[in-house]
């Protein structure tokens, strides 16, 4: 099929052989090769279709955002081409990551402006929860290990995304979260809210921007930092960890968090720490960079893949035996040799070495040895 893009067409279904729109007379292809397939998603800015491209012989599919704003008034205008605008620079800077989107093209054709991205293959982690329910922990690692990492790529060249939320990180793939070790199978997407600091005046108060659950309080007083993006990664696991909005794990009247208590399987101490620090609401309490969080990972995952050494196993404790404890025993065992394993009662003396004979029996020879061994050990000198 081929979609119309024309926003005011009454029929936008087309085959998928025509180049014009049979309905309006719209052209079909962007740039004579990105036909638009269906729609995916519209937002307050523009619309977004699943397209393919037909100048390559393997028709790979892609992304098409068209700029077209809903709201209306000069400034909100201006400010949404502003960021369409910007989202082109962005991915044009940082789709060279693995885990986001590269740009493919950005024009303007009949009056309206047109990005094309790379298609990402897969559910977002919004659909993954309802299709398969609450995360464990050891998902929660993974997703810290494999995207902690893209945002550090982004903030590392001034851009902050603002909007990062499970809807925004896509699973590169059809199969369930986790079933495969794969790297890079997080991607990072919708550069849309983006804002670059380059500069840019810190302590400006910018646009209020991004999803309400997810953004950070400094960030609805439009003062975004780097640390906010960390917090909206730490709202957005407390989601995939309770299947809850972060608004419902937050008591308002006491301003603390409380999403411990919908914990579907239980998490770490380890785990609850980093996430209670990305989740300060004070941002001078927060982990201030990505390296901070990656630190504290990096150290909490050593602690639980290490097991705790054991004890060290100390040497069996040795009781000695005094001369004529050892004289008795032998003088036993010398007895049941010579009486037929029979040994008389009433009859064994501690032998005294002092009465022995010069001239000693066989037996008498090899007991001798066997206590001179004896007595070699147990009577260690002194130290």
């Amino acid at each position: 099929m081929s979609y119309c893009l024309n926003p005011r067409c009454l029929k936008p279904e087309n085959p998928n052989d025509v180049k014009f729109c049979l309905t309006c007379g719209y052209k079909l292809l962007l740039k004579e090769r990105y036909r638009a397939i269906k729609p995916i998603g519209q937002g307050g800015f523009g619309r977004t279709f699943l397209a393919v491209d037909e100048d390559k012989p393997s028709k790979p599919r892609c992304v098409i955002k068209q700029f077209y704003p809903q709201a209306q008034g000069t400034n909100t205008v201006q400010k949404a081409v502003e960021l369409f605008n910007q989202e082109a620079v962005q991915l044009d800077e940082l789709g060279s990551h693995p885990q986001i989107p590269e740009l493919l093209a950005y024009f303007t054709q009949d009056d309206r402006q047109y990005l094309v991205q790379e298609f990402i293959d897969g559910p977002n982690l919004a659909q993954e929860l309802g299709q398969n329910g609450a995360f464990n922990e050891t998902q929660i690692w993974q997703l810290l290990n494999e995207l902690l990492p893209v945002l550090q790529f982004c903030h590392q060249r001034q851009v902050i995304h603002r909007d990062i939320k499970p809807e925004n990180i896509i699973l590169r793939g059809s199969d369930a979260y986790g079933k495969h070790k794969a790297l890079h199978r997080l991607v990072l997407v919708d550069f849309g809210a983006s804002k670059s600091t380059a500069g840019a005046a810190s302590n400006r108060t910018g646009t209020s921007i991004g999803s309400p659950e997810y953004v950070a309080p400094e960030q609805i007083r439009g003062r975004a930092s780097f640390a906010s993006d960390i917090y909206s990664l730490g709202a957005t696991c407390i989601n995939l960890l309770t299947g809850r909005s972060p608004f419902d794990s937050y008591d308002t009247n006491n301003d603390s968090w409380i999403w411990q208590q919908y914990l579907k399987t239980p998490i770490s101490n380890n785990l609850s720490l980093i996430l209670h620090k990305m989740l300060e609401s004070i941002p001078a309490r927060r982990y201030q960079t990505i390296a901070e969080v990656l630190q504290d990972l990096n150290q909490q995952s050593s602690a639980v893949a290490t097991p705790a050494k054991p004890a060290p196993t100390l040497p069996p404790t040795v009781v000695s035996k005094t001369p004529s404890q050892v004289d008795l025993e032998l003088e036993e065992l010398k007895t049941q040799f010579l009486v037929g394993g029979k040994p008389q009662p009433n009859k064994v003396q501690p032998s005294n070495p002092l009465s022995q004979p010069t001239s000693k029996s066989k037996i008498d020879t090899e007991l001798e040895e066997v206590k001179a061994k004896f007595m070699g050990k147990n009577n260690i000198p002194n130290q």
